[in-house]
């Protein structure tokens, strides 16, 4: 073995071989292996000058052992020596013998499913194709259209670039083993603008799995398009708003709500959704779904991180909880068959996460919407969302957007708090738009929320 970054065979030697050795302790009741391997480059500029310019590649091997006592030892590292792998063993026996004894920690037995190729994960022309001067001109083009697009942008703050691509083995010693390799690429501008006395910074930037799904100079223009409409902001007066969340912010909520339906939350007490299958907890526009099968999904892929088969799971059916997401042990602690959801990196054990997280679009437009929302309040930033307390619900969000008047767009809004409680938020969703976008591995529509409190003067 080399010491420094492996081919596939020796990657599936070294996974064999570590297997093999692992399981000669009469400790050991099974094992498996993780091989990863990415390759990573980032460009940003600071109004048209180089700010960060980066390029690398990383690799590492971990190990997961499990005691015939249900104890469980992971180690992890990035020197593919047999030296390095045997202290592998050694740290991984170690960490295993000191842990704490749990129930229902197996190993999947299979079949694996390793074809992936419908979800389309991998691009050649981002593996192989972008070169430092096509992210320079990139980068150049977005700043100059975002200077073109308003006189009032005084900096452009930041022009980032990222790309990269990587590839994963796993293997356990039940027989399953399989690959996985995926590319991504994404990028975004920040402006900041000006007007009088008036300064406002904004943002705007997508992520995909391929070159061809990236629009950076619309991304370019929605930054300065968003950043203007919220500058001047005041107050709204102190009261009940109906709420209009634009796909943008609308994804940052589902991804919280998403996680509450984790079955290790659950039953560590550590989710509002504990106890909640079967009943109403949202608006019947509401469904909910996580799915590992999305073509170009960023959180796509045929296995898990134990070597399950992903799939699709319902959390929200119009409105009522429908399911938790599972990975093996949380699937034997409740008598069911994991969902797909195990997620793991190099040096943890498995947990339960989401893949793709999708609110399910309806059928009325944007403008629709705002129409429908008259005297509203159309939200384009909400600040403090991962303080969201997971087990009361109750949150209060800094925000910003525009006040609506009679449903077209009027004055900017800033220094307001949104607060309530989440369980309630869901109840009040009364309408899903038809414009579902994906930012990473989230996808929602614009919704609207009726009667939430607003404290501004």
């Amino acid at each position: 073995m080399s010491r420094g970054i492996i081919g596939r065979g020796e990657a599936e030697a070294m996974a064999s071989w570590l297997l093999d050795q692992a399981t000669q302790s009469k400790e050991v009741r099974g094992a498996d292996t993780l091989y990863f391997f990415s390759e990573s480059h980032s460009l940003s500029l600071l109004d048209g000058e180089p700010e960060e310019n980066a390029s690398g590649v990383s690799g590492g091997v971990s190990l997961r052992l499990i005691g015939k006592d249900g104890r469980q030892g992971v180690a992890y590292g990035n020197n593919f020596s047999k030296q390095s792998l045997e202290n592998l063993l050694e740290w991984s026996l170690a960490n295993m013998r000191a842990s704490e004894p749990e129930e229902n920690i197996t190993l999947f037995g299979g079949p694996i499913d390793t074809d992936d190729s419908a979800m389309e994960l991998f691009d050649d022309a981002v593996a192989g194709s972008i070169t430092q001067e096509m992210r320079l001109k990139t980068c150049l083009e977005m700043t100059d259209t975002a200077r073109s697009r308003d006189p009032r942008v005084v900096s452009v703050r930041a022009a980032a670039w990222d790309d990269g691509s990587g590839e994963s083995f796993y293997a356990s010693s039940a027989g399953l083993c399989g690959w996985k390799r995926s590319t991504s690429v994404s990028c975004g501008a920040t402006v900041v603008m000006q007007d009088g006395d008036s300064l406002e910074m904004g943002a705007y930037g997508k992520g995909a799995c391929h070159l061809e799904d990236i629009k950076y100079q619309e991304y370019a223009l929605l930054a300065v398009d968003k950043t203007a409409r919220l500058l001047g902001g005041k107050p709204l007066g102190t009261g009940k708003y109906t709420l209009i969340l634009p796909p943008e912010i609308s994804a940052c909520l589902v991804d919280g709500i998403g996680d509450l339906f984790c079955a290790s939350l659950i039953h560590k007490g550590h989710s509002l959704m504990k106890g909640k299958l079967g009943t109403q907890i949202a608006g019947n526009a509401v469904t909910l779904t996580d799915d590992a099968r999305i073509r170009r999904g960023a959180g796509s892929g045929a296995f898990d991180g134990e070597g399950v088969p992903t799939g699709k799971t319902v959390l929200i059916d119009s409105g009522v909880a429908a399911n938790y997401l599972y990975n093996l042990q949380y699937a034997a602690k409740d008598g069911v068959l994991s969902t797909g959801n195990a997620s793991r990196g190099l040096g943890s054990l498995p947990d339960v996460g989401t893949s793709n997280l999708v609110l399910s679009p309806g059928d009325s437009s944007r403008d629709a919407l705002y129409r429908g929302a008259g005297d509203g309040f159309l939200v384009l930033e909400l600040m403090g969302l991962h303080t969201l307390n997971p087990v009361s619900g109750d949150f209060s969000l800094g925000a910003k957007g525009v006040r609506m008047r009679d449903g077209v767009l009027g004055e900017p809004v800033a220094g307001v708090t949104i607060s309530g409680n989440l369980t309630e938020l869901l109840q009040k969703i009364a309408a899903v738009g038809g414009d579902l976008e994906f930012f990473g591995a989230t996808g929602a529509p614009s919704i609207v929320v009726e009667d939430v409190v607003v404290a501004g003067n």
